[in-house]
């Protein structure tokens, strides 16, 4: 169980693959994944359970490789789920050298450099105080690492899923090119779906209004908010019912 001093006692962090790269970027950079192992880390010394869902998209989204090759979309796809198993191990092997315990589980079985996901298994992961690290997507192709989060957050039992951004929330334009874009500190799943804002898949939001689970968006570059929203401060744009 989380401290006193924590919100919530089990989250479930989603991290993009373009969170691992430098802007504009490709592959990995050891920075970024420096960078998310310390927020990380005083989240985990709290004593708050942590799984995190990491995408692939700094090295192959599937839908722009349907577009731009002759291979076939579920197999672009499988190819986009191989990159979260090399962004997992990434990720793992930075963690540990901070003195995080961790496991990685792919629901893409790749046994000879992870487990493979069994939700009893990784909840007993949580419960030992390790992070699990959950690659490989849902395991199936036309399904994004948006779903994949919301499903692994329902089955894990979690208090809230956070999704890591670039920027402080939900808004209602792109702030990058709309100066006057409104930022958001709370809206209803309803809102979201009907407004089209880009927060998550459709089918993402719609299997958290199912279950009632609320969805953080928050900026992961700046430094400590992960810290800041286990411990109840008002950061980024909260999704409830």
């Amino acid at each position: 169980m989380g401290s006193p001093k924590s919100k919530y006692s089990r989250i479930l962090v989603k991290i993009s693959g373009e969170g691992l790269c430098r802007p504009g970027g490709f592959g990995i950079d050891g920075e970024q994944l420096k960078r998310i192992g310390r927020e990380i880390k005083p989240v985990h010394d709290t004593g708050v359970q942590i799984a995190l869902v990491v995408g692939g998209g700094n090295f192959i989204r599937g839908d722009d490789l349907i577009k731009t090759t002759p291979i076939h979309g579920a197999t672009a796809h499988y190819m986009g789920m191989l990159g979260t198993v090399i962004n997992a191990l990434a990720v793992q092997e930075t963690m540990e050298r901070m003195g995080i315990p961790t496991r990685v589980q792919s629901a893409v079985h790749v046994d000879r450099v992870c487990e493979k996901f069994i939700r009893r298994r990784a909840i007993r992961h949580l419960e030992k105080g390790r992070v699990v690290i959950l690659a490989g997507g849902t395991g199936n192709p036309f399904v994004t690492t948006d779903s994949c989060a919301a499903l692994r957050g329902i089955e894990l039992d979690v208090d809230i899923v956070m999704k890591a951004t670039k920027v402080d929330g939900v808004y209602s334009d792109d702030p990058r090119k709309n100066s006057k874009a409104k930022l958001y500190t709370r809206l209803s799943y309803n809102q979201v779906i009907d407004q089209r804002l880009k927060v998550m898949d459709v089918s993402a939001i719609d299997l958290c209004q199912q279950k009632n689970l609320p969805i953080l968006v928050f900026n992961l570059m700046k430094p400590g908010n992960m810290l800041r929203v286990v411990q109840g401060k008002k950061i980024g744009t909260l999704i409830s019912g």
